[in-house]
């Protein structure tokens, strides 16, 4: 079907259509102050446009929003097709609370019922 449409009208649906991917995806990565919206992500990787993005090495951090979701060990990236997609060497999910040093109690009761005098 887009092989009769005229180029301008075939340029103005793909420009439509990445102004749309823009606006829904709220996933963005922090390389130190630099902050860059991300087109897509899959599992081992993701992509920026390719019009400003840069040459990522190194470690970045995924947001969701104001929401820290992950951060990265960025290891390689190419061009194709208006994208920069980048893979990642290793990816942890960030937690809300820091870790515990010490085993949980697992006898430890789940709630309490207070003393009635």
């Amino acid at each position: 079907m887009n092989d009769i449409l005229p180029e301008a009208v075939r340029k103005g649906l793909e420009e439509a259509r990445v102004a749309m991917l823009r606006k829904s995806n709220r996933l963005c990565v922090h390389d130190g102050d630099n902050v860059f919206r991300l087109r897509r992500i899959w599992d081992g990787g993701f992509s920026l446009d390719a019009a400003g993005a840069p040459l990522l090495r190194g470690h970045v951090a995924l947001y969701d929003g104001p929401r820290h979701v992950a951060d990265c060990l960025v290891i390689g990236s190419e061009e194709a097709e208006g994208e920069r997609l980048y893979e990642y060497k290793r990816q942890t999910a960030a937690l809300d609370r820091p870790p515990l040093d010490y085993a949980p109690d697992s006898e430890r009761p789940a709630g309490l019922i207070p003393r009635l005098l």
